[in-house]
Protein backbone atom coordinates (compact mmCIF):
# COMPACT_ATOMS: atom_id res chain seq x y z
CA UNK A 1 0.00 0.00 0.00
CA UNK A 2 2.87 2.09 0.75
CA UNK A 3 4.38 1.64 -2.43
CA UNK A 4 1.31 2.54 -4.65
CA UNK A 5 0.77 5.85 -2.14
CA UNK A 6 4.43 6.51 -3.00
CA UNK A 7 3.77 5.76 -7.18
CA UNK A 8 0.74 7.88 -6.70
CA UNK A 9 2.93 10.84 -5.22
CA UNK A 10 5.41 10.85 -8.09
CA UNK A 11 3.10 10.68 -10.58
CA UNK A 12 1.43 13.88 -9.42
CA UNK A 13 4.67 15.79 -9.03
CA UNK A 14 5.68 14.52 -12.12
CA UNK A 15 2.35 15.59 -13.62
CA UNK A 16 2.57 18.99 -12.33
CA UNK A 17 6.48 19.03 -13.01
CA UNK A 18 6.42 18.18 -16.51
CA UNK A 19 3.82 18.25 -19.07
CA UNK A 20 3.25 15.10 -20.95
CA UNK A 21 1.14 13.60 -23.97
CA UNK A 22 -0.40 10.45 -24.46
CA UNK A 23 0.80 7.52 -26.68
CA UNK A 24 -1.81 5.44 -28.84
CA UNK A 25 -0.76 2.14 -26.61
CA UNK A 26 2.23 0.90 -24.51
CA UNK A 27 4.99 -1.39 -25.68
CA UNK A 28 5.55 -4.14 -22.48
CA UNK A 29 7.79 -6.63 -21.89
CA UNK A 30 6.91 -10.04 -20.36
CA UNK A 31 9.05 -12.55 -18.92
CA UNK A 32 7.92 -16.30 -18.09
CA UNK A 33 10.04 -17.19 -15.36
CA UNK A 34 9.62 -20.68 -15.77
CA UNK A 35 10.71 -20.76 -19.21
CA UNK A 36 13.18 -17.75 -19.37
CA UNK A 37 11.76 -16.72 -22.35
CA UNK A 38 10.68 -12.98 -22.72
CA UNK A 39 8.41 -11.38 -25.17
CA UNK A 40 7.31 -7.97 -26.40
CA UNK A 41 3.41 -6.97 -26.20
CA UNK A 42 2.13 -4.26 -28.35
CA UNK A 43 -1.05 -3.40 -26.64
CA UNK A 44 -3.21 0.01 -28.06
CA UNK A 45 -4.94 1.86 -25.76
CA UNK A 46 -7.91 0.75 -24.18
CA UNK A 47 -7.47 -3.13 -25.88
CA UNK A 48 -6.71 -6.15 -23.79
CA UNK A 49 -4.11 -8.68 -24.80
CA UNK A 50 -3.32 -12.41 -23.25
CA UNK A 51 -0.12 -13.98 -21.95
CA UNK A 52 -0.93 -17.76 -20.96
CA UNK A 53 -3.89 -17.45 -18.33
CA UNK A 54 -3.38 -13.28 -17.94
CA UNK A 55 -5.20 -10.90 -19.53
CA UNK A 56 -3.84 -7.51 -19.75
CA UNK A 57 -5.84 -4.32 -20.18
CA UNK A 58 -4.39 -1.34 -20.76
CA UNK A 59 -5.82 1.75 -20.21
CA UNK A 60 -3.28 4.35 -21.13
CA UNK A 61 0.52 5.55 -21.94
CA UNK A 62 1.50 8.36 -21.01
CA UNK A 63 5.43 10.18 -22.20
CA UNK A 64 6.87 13.76 -22.08
CA UNK A 65 6.03 16.01 -24.19
CA UNK A 66 8.23 16.21 -27.05
CA UNK A 67 9.94 13.36 -26.23
CA UNK A 68 8.55 9.82 -27.12
CA UNK A 69 11.29 8.30 -26.46
CA UNK A 70 11.45 9.51 -22.79
CA UNK A 71 10.09 7.55 -19.79
CA UNK A 72 6.85 5.90 -20.50
CA UNK A 73 4.16 5.93 -17.59
CA UNK A 74 1.54 2.84 -18.42
CA UNK A 75 -1.76 2.03 -16.55
CA UNK A 76 -2.85 -0.89 -16.73
CA UNK A 77 -5.41 -3.74 -15.15
CA UNK A 78 -3.78 -7.48 -15.25
CA UNK A 79 -6.13 -10.60 -14.19
CA UNK A 80 -5.76 -14.34 -14.29
CA UNK A 81 -8.38 -16.30 -15.78
CA UNK A 82 -9.85 -18.45 -12.82
CA UNK A 83 -8.92 -16.41 -10.11
CA UNK A 84 -11.34 -13.60 -8.89
CA UNK A 85 -9.66 -9.87 -8.30
CA UNK A 86 -6.84 -8.48 -10.22
CA UNK A 87 -3.07 -9.93 -10.45
CA UNK A 88 -2.11 -6.02 -10.83
CA UNK A 89 -3.94 -2.51 -11.13
CA UNK A 90 -2.09 1.02 -11.56
CA UNK A 91 0.47 2.54 -12.69
CA UNK A 92 4.12 1.49 -14.71
CA UNK A 93 6.56 3.37 -15.03
CA UNK A 94 9.77 2.42 -17.70
CA UNK A 95 12.46 3.71 -15.73
CA UNK A 96 11.74 2.22 -12.32
CA UNK A 97 10.03 -1.07 -12.96
CA UNK A 98 10.40 -2.26 -9.09
CA UNK A 99 8.56 1.08 -7.72
CA UNK A 100 5.34 -0.84 -8.36
CA UNK A 101 5.66 -3.86 -9.64
CA UNK A 102 2.86 -6.82 -10.84
CA UNK A 103 3.39 -9.24 -8.17
CA UNK A 104 2.98 -12.99 -9.97
CA UNK A 105 4.76 -16.77 -9.50
CA UNK A 106 5.03 -16.97 -13.02
CA UNK A 107 5.43 -13.70 -14.94
CA UNK A 108 6.92 -10.18 -14.47
CA UNK A 109 5.90 -7.30 -16.74
CA UNK A 110 7.12 -4.35 -17.16
CA UNK A 111 7.11 -1.50 -19.59
CA UNK A 112 9.02 -0.24 -21.90
CA UNK A 113 7.93 2.81 -23.90
CA UNK A 114 4.67 3.95 -25.69
CA UNK A 115 3.21 3.68 -28.75
CA UNK A 116 3.49 7.14 -30.69
CA UNK A 117 2.20 6.49 -34.22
Amino acid sequence: MRALALVCALCATSATAEQTSNGQGAILRALDKTSGQTVDLSIPSGQVASLGRLKIVLNECRYPAGNPSGDAYAEMEVSEVGHAGTVFSGWMIASAPALNAMEHQRYDIWVMRCITS
